[in-house]
């Protein structure tokens, strides 16, 4: 996309989209194809959209090839930089190349258009869902084998930055040495960081999975989550079941049930699915227990806040019903 010689290069080039290795990679491409000492970076924190016309115009008044002039964080700009960066874009400096870099620019924008008109407009969109098959394709890239479930759990380890994804993908390719990689391997050589969504606990719990209920609880306590925000959690969660269920048996469709609770359809549509798993006793002993675990957190116990937690967590989420207390 960017290669060829030299006077094949576009006036300008806009790259944009959540996938910054990707873009990293792209600029490094234009880069070398310049002479170092023609490059001109700056910033748009402290670049005004006229400075980097002008940085383009004094550029063009030189003798001896193309020059580039990289602006990064154009997402900054105002509306007015950006008019006058189109306005130069009518009528470019010959033998400049204007590179510019910015989170999230959209393609609708006055800029995007300018510059897709004018030169290129590339996007390297990264969506969420495609993080896994993003992650395995870097592993090909360093030609490291990883399957599957090893992309999966590193997503899960890490999180949502593909600069940071990336960087582990090198550290596991390095160790690798070209072996092939699994889950195993990516779980013992990654440091768990990513934020433990909420309803990883919760789901878990409608699964009545009692493991992973806990492994998620210890991953959200790791993550600096306060043990009395997980206790609220689980009990308006629980109390959203136990409402479901009862509207599910008066024959209450999911989307009415949404309108007549003021939630929203989906997690009432996932409570309706998880009410399937509990007898209306258990849900109603699971509300007495988190109560019960909450006045313990609240000074009412002298067991560790976590412990208490943990305990109340299995006592729900299994599938006996536990014994009543004498």
């Amino acid at each position: 996309m960017l290669g060829g010689m030299a006077e094949d290069l576009k006036p300008v080039y806009l790259l944009t989209g959540g996938d910054r290795p990707k873009i990293t990679r792209a600029l490094d491409r234009l880069r070398g194809r310049f002479d170092p000492a023609v490059v001109e970076a700056l910033s748009a924190a402290d670049t005004s959209g006229e400075d980097a016309v002008a940085a383009c115009n004094a550029l063009g008044l030189f003798a001896g090839g193309a020059r580039l002039v990289l602006v990064e964080e154009v997402d900054r700009w105002k509306a007015a930089d950006a008019k006058v960066v189109a306005a130069y874009l009518g009528s470019p400096a010959p033998e400049t190349v204007l590179a510019l870099v910015g989170d999230g620019v959209k393609r609708e924008s006055p800029l995007a258009k300018a510059c897709a008109k004018a030169g290129d407009l590339l996007v390297f969109d990264l969506q969420k869902r495609d993080l896994p098959r993003w992650v395995a394709e870097q592993f090909k890239r360093l030609e490291v084998e990883a399957d599957a479930p090893a992309c999966r759990a590193l997503v899960d380890l890490v999180g949502e930055s593909p600069e940071e994804l990336a960087e582990e993908v090198l550290k596991i390719a390095t160790w690798a040495g070209g072996e092939p990689v699994g889950e195993r391997e990516v779980r013992l050589l990654v440091v768990a960081r990513a934020e433990t969504p909420p309803w990883e606990l919760t789901d878990a719990w409608g699964r009545r999975d009692v493991a992973a209920a806990l492994a998620a609880c210890e991953a959200m306590l790791e993550g600096d989550r306060a043990v009395g925000g997980l206790v609220w959690k689980l009990g308006d969660h629980v109390s959203l079941v136990r409402q479901c269920l009862r509207l599910a048996r008066e024959g209450t469709r999911s989307a009415e049930a949404a309108k007549r609770l003021r939630r929203k359809e989906y997690p009432v549509r996932k409570a309706y699915h998880q009410a399937e798993a509990f007898a209306d006793d258990e849900l109603d002993h699971a509300i007495v227990r988190l109560a019960a675990l909450d006045l313990a957190t609240k000074g009412g116990s002298r067991l560790p806040d976590e412990l208490e937690l943990e305990r109340a967590l299995v006592e729900i989420t299994r599938r006996e019903r536990p014994r009543a207390e004498a």
